[in-house]
């Protein structure tokens, strides 16, 4: 169960990060270009675009990977406190 509780904890952490660190890649990108990143659509325009923050744009993705964490972390306390078999 400590296995299992300390993948469930950690896991979800490493791909919001990756998800997060792939979108601020293009961003620069697109920033370095002398543009601007829509990003709702993912797109560098031309324009300034409006700040939407991750939350907004990907609940299930943030919210369910926390959840995930939350999970894997009462998996790793339950695991620590009951004896070995």
């Amino acid at each position: 169960m400590i296995r299992l509780g300390l993948l469930l904890l950690v896991l979800p952490i490493l791909v919001l990060l990756s998800v997060y660190f792939w979108e601020l890649g293009d961003v620069r990108a697109c920033h370095l270009e002398r543009g601007y990143w829509n990003y709702l659509e993912s797109a560098c325009r031309e324009t300034p675009q409006p700040f939407v923050s991750w939350l907004e744009r990907s609940p299930l993705l943030v919210n369910g990977g926390m959840l995930l964490s939350v999970v894997g972390l009462v998996m790793c306390m339950v695991g620590f406190y009951t004896k070995p078999r």
